[in-house]
């Protein structure tokens, strides 16, 4: 979008603003006006004298911009309009208490730039016939424009510095179209994704290290350089209701969502529930959708799981869709802390609440929610002082993944998902935890579960974790049945793995190190290294009890 033009016309002195969320704002005497033009734009008529207002106070309200908060009366017009008018005069948005906005599904989209408030108010989210599933409710936009460095060309692992000049801190993502990674093994096989990688750098283009470039580029197929916004944006409050949709139960996300696309921002005591979901549906990308960004809080905030729906996959076999609630996905320094759902996160008809991908240094700092997830990667993640559902920690990636004083409530400690290759280049540290399988028909117990044959090529190397360290670790296996062996430090990542003459055409590379510290089962029986014990044969296990 074009920055913001200002056009002071001869004839009375009528200023039009063309804004960068696709509106025209004029200032004509009389009132307040908001109309939709035919060209799909709104055009906004804010007379002087309230101008002169709005300034003064520094915030202006939904219901000056004719929100009803009835409701009943379609608000989306209004609530994007009075956006667009906050964006052009750098004004704080709020809610009226004690107003119920509804918002139908008119692919119309209010982009957030400026501290928004939404307080006590109730919005209703009606996705039950939307003109365009993929267009957000909010979107939260820079001020700042991307652009595309030149002169880079090519990328080494952990380089510490970009031979660029930049006007300040920014976000760089990279790409290599003709390297493909990720290629996704199972019922939902894909062809993969292009090389990606993205990270930190400030003026100078130094890299920032706590969030390192984790792939070799040898050729960049494209560049880009987001400026990162030094000052924080707020959006507090909030009681949101979606509606669901009835569509025909496939792989057409929907997006009626709060986009976050802007750095710096915090997102704090927003509520979300759904309502209306029945016997099929389509899914869902994520309500709170982090995208492209860096430096994102969402704290002290509800959400809900939404109901799993199956579908057929590109493997010709049913399988349950992932619908999402939390999204993240090309970002960096994301942190969710003390945040819930209004679901039970041991029910298995509730899809994970959260999936991932593309992201570096993830939190979920005092959470209580179904699932952590990565699919597509993730470079350094801490779960800590939370409790994990149903389908507790699946994750990919590098670097360190910390699970510290956490209860799982899942089958293991942690999934290394086997559609991306089981694959964790790193370390994996795990400290005064409580492991409890919610599962009533398990039949045994892993601390690190996941699968890999070796015959797959997903586009890169695939790793355990180089060091696993255990330490203060009850496993509450008392129900497991008769027959049970004790649990095990990993799961029999591979059946057909017996001797040596099993041959892997990608090997996988195993764990060197297993450091254990006051690991103790309700049981009362030992920690194994596995069922697979000629897999993990050359597994170090140092038993430390200081």
């Amino acid at each position: 979008m074009k920055h913001t033009l200002l056009i002071i016309c001869l004839l009375g002195f009528t200023v039009v603003s063309r804004a960068q969320d696709d509106a025209v704002i004029t200032s004509y005497k009389g009132n307040i006006h908001v109309r939709n033009h035919e060209d799909g734009r709104l055009h906004i008529n804010v007379p002087p004298k309230s101008t002169r207002k709005f300034k003064a106070t520094g915030k202006i309200w939904y219901s000056d911009f004719g929100a009803k908060g009835d409701g009943k009366a379609d608000d989306i017009d209004a609530i994007a309009a009075t956006h667009a008018f906050a964006n052009a005069y750098g004004l704080t948005v709020r809610a009226d208490d004690k107003a119920t906005y509804y918002i139908s599904g008119k692919a119309r989209t209010a982009t957030i730039k400026t501290d928004t408030h939404f307080g006590k108010a109730s919005f209703i989210i009606d996705d039950t016939d939307v003109e365009r599933r993929g267009a957000a409710v909010f979107v939260v936009r820079s001020g700042k424009q991307p652009y595309m460095p030149t002169g880079i060309t090519s990328l080494r692992k952990n380089q510490a510095k970009l031979q660029l000049t930049l006007p300040g801190p920014c976000l760089i993502t990279v790409t290599n179209a003709n390297v493909k990674q990720y290629i996704r093994f199972g019922p939902n096989q894909n062809s993969g994704s292009p090389q990606t990688d993205i990270f930190v750098v400030d003026g100078n283009g130094n890299v920032d290290m706590d969030a390192p470039i984790i792939w070799d580029f040898d050729q960049i197929t494209s560049i880009t350089a987001l400026p990162i916004d030094e000052t924080p944006l707020e959006i507090t409050g909030g009681i949101f209701t979606t509606i669901a949709n009835q569509a025909e139960s496939k792989y057409t996300y929907y997006g009626r969502n709060i986009a976050i696309r802007r750095s710096n921002v915090t997102v704090e005591g927003l509520v979300h529930h759904v309502t209306g979901e029945g016997d099929h549906g389509a899914p869902y990308s994520g309500f709170i959708d982090v995208g492209n960004c860096a430096y994102v809080t969402v704290k002290n905030t509800v959400l809900t799981g939404r109901k799993t729906y199956t579908t057929i996959g590109s493997a010709g076999r049913p399988v349950s869709m992932g619908t999402y609630d939390i999204s993240v996905n090309r970002a960096v320094n994301v942190s969710f802390i003390n945040c819930t759902q209004t679901n039970d996160i041991t029910d298995p008809t509730y899809w994970g609440i959260m999936g991932s991908n593309f992201g570096k240094n993830l939190l979920y700092d005092g959470c209580t929610l179904s699932r952590f997830d990565a699919h597509q990667g993730v470079a350094n993640a801490t779960v800590r002082n939370s409790t994990l559902g149903h389908m507790g920690i699946n994750a990919i990636g590098s670097g360190t993944f910390t699970v510290a004083n956490c209860t799982i409530l899942g089958r293991s400690i942690i999934n290394l998902r086997p559609d991306y290759g089981s694959t964790w280049q790193g370390e994996l540290i795990i400290r005064n935890c409580v492991l409890r399988p919610s599962a009533k028909k398990l039949s045994h117990v892993s601390l690190i579960t996941g699968s890999q044959t070796g015959l797959h090529d997903f586009g890169y190397i695939c790793y355990m974790p180089e060091r696993i360290t255990i330490e203060n670790l009850e496993i509450d296996d008392s129900n497991i049945p008769a027959g049970y062996g004790g649990p095990a430090i990993f799961a029999d990542f591979n059946p057909q793995m017996k001797d040596e003459s099993y041959q892997e055409q990608f090997p996988y590379v195993k764990t060197k190190e297993v450091i254990l510290r006051n690991v103790k089962a309700a049981s009362g029986k030992p920690l194994r290294i596995s069922d697979n014990v000629f897999m993990f044969k050359d597994v170090k296990v140092l038993h430390n009890e200081r």
